[in-house]
């Protein structure tokens, strides 16, 4: 509990709020201490026929009600726990951080505060947890009870019933005490159900003239209150205590049902903590299987860090596998000059032939033949063509931070040139020069537009500049 919670019993009117807390759990005290009268005295003592059958019932019965009332017990006495003195603020840190002028800057002073603590969780505007009235950094899926006034380790909710808050350090016994308490009130039921039965059939004079009831009809009216109260309870039971086995294989709180934790990396997450089933189940009711149904503290961890999904999955944080990628981020300037697409201006200096569209079964890729007016011989072609062919201005093409509209080089840095050895031409079979397009589709040439011939082209080839 926290200081402002026991200076509030310390008054008379604080004092009357802890005692009416206690009414619940005097009522399931009553309740219980009556259904063992009605059991044992009215319906096994007083209304016996065999006496093994009775022996019994008895011990099946006082094993469940063992089991029962002490799972209850637990459930009720076990503290919340303390958060220690490491994940609070000192006063000073406080102070700045209640007059921080904007989220911002809280959200600094609160990451730099927690930098060294495992925490996981943060809130919507991913800031680290923080209890104003606490004053401390709240643990990962710790919360704030109004009614202990404290911060309460892996908090599930508050159980009016058992005047206690169902934590990290009572939830094997608050499991284990649905779970006893139903088996109590089907065992009532069911064992109780011939005799019910029997006071219906026998309603006038079956069981009083055998002198196993008195006159009043006290025990009568005994058994059968026990086994509508049974009914009822087992009734409420099994939704409640299915519900939390339910939680417990997925590990989740309630609180964690209705509003999903909030992860540093990754955000909202219902199934943040789950790590299978069974691995589920041994984080609270631990890795013995003796232990598992005895109301003995037995859960994994320490209640202030768990593990997550992800770390029992073995995968990175999708911000780390994006990291580990490296930087993608490329200029495309950077590149290769001699990556870029590249237009060997034709070497026919007819002016006729810029102006004829290409055939229409000739592709832009496909490889184009020119018959010169006057074919040369063949060795006099092979003397003008040497393997390393120097195509005057027309091969020199300037790089993209050094373009000009004018196709002359003479305006460009020699720094900044670069000069394409297109090798010895292949030849046709006329003996004609072959010239290789090596630009993309061009979509004036394709549909029969010819350019102008004067037009000076990009280094690219892709748009001419007139």
């Amino acid at each position: 509990m926290g200081n402002d919670d026991l200076r509030r019993r310390k008054t008379p009117c604080g004092f009357c709020m802890a005692v009416f807390k206690w009414i619940p759990v005097v009522f399931i005290t009553a309740v219980i201490a009556w259904s063992y009268y009605a059991y044992v005295v009215e319906l096994c003592i007083r209304n016996a026929e065999n006496l093994v059958g009775m022996i019994f019932m008895l011990f099946f019965y006082h094993i469940a009600l063992i089991l029962f009332m002490w799972s209850y017990w637990r459930t009720i006495m076990t503290s919340v726990g303390r958060v220690p003195d490491q994940w609070r603020i000192p006063d000073e840190e406080v102070t700045r951080l209640f007059r921080a002028d904007n989220p911002e800057t809280q959200k600094r002073i609160l990451n730099s505060f927690a930098r060294s603590l495992p925490v996981t969780n943060r809130t919507m505007n991913g800031s680290v947890r923080f209890c104003e009235k606490c004053k401390i950094i709240k643990p990962d899926r710790a919360h704030h009870c109004s009614v202990c006034n404290s911060c309460v380790l892996k908090m599930d909710h508050h159980c009016p019933w058992v005047n206690n808050c169902v934590n990290f350090y009572n939830y094997k016994f608050f499991v284990l005490f649905l779970g006893y308490a139903l088996v109590y009130c089907l065992y009532v039921a069911f064992t109780t159900l011939h005799d019910f039965v029997q006071f219906w059939k026998y309603e006038n004079n079956g069981y009083s003239e055998q002198g196993q009831l008195n006159g009043s009809g006290v025990g009568r009216f005994h058994i059968l209150f026990l086994f509508f109260i049974s009914i009822m309870f087992a009734i409420s039971l099994v939704s409640l205590f299915g519900y939390h086995i339910y939680l417990v294989l997925v590990n989740r709180t309630t609180l964690e049902s209705f509003r999903a934790p909030v992860f540093r990396v990754g955000g909202p997450d219902k199934n943040g903590f789950n790590l299978g089933r069974y691995a589920n189940f041994c984080e609270v009711f631990g890795d013995d299987w003796q232990y598992w149904p005895l109301p003995i503290f037995t859960s994994r961890g320490d209640g202030f860090s768990y593990p997550t999904s992800t770390d029992q999955s073995g995968e990175a944080p999708t911000v780390q596998r994006y990291a580990a990628m490296g930087d993608t981020t490329t200029n495309r300037l950077d590149g290769n000059p001699t990556d870029k697409l590249i237009d060997a201006i034709p070497l026919d200096t007819t002016p006729n032939n810029h102006d004829q569209p290409p055939p229409q079964h000739q592709h832009p890729h496909q490889v184009r033949s020119q018959n010169q007016a006057q074919p040369q011989p063949q060795q006099a072609r092979h003397q003008a063509r040497p393997n390393s062919l120097n195509l005057q201005p027309a091969l020199e093409l300037p790089l993209a931070n050094g373009q000009s509209s004018n196709c002359s080089t003479a305006a460009v840095p020699s720094s900044q040139m670069v000069v394409v050895n297109l090798g010895t031409l292949p030849e046709d079979a006329n003996g004609s020069a072959v010239i290789i397009d090596m630009v993309g589709d061009h979509s004036g040439a394709a549909a029969g537009v010819a350019a102008p011939k004067d037009a000076c082209r990009q280094p690219n080839g892709d748009v001419p500049l007139n």
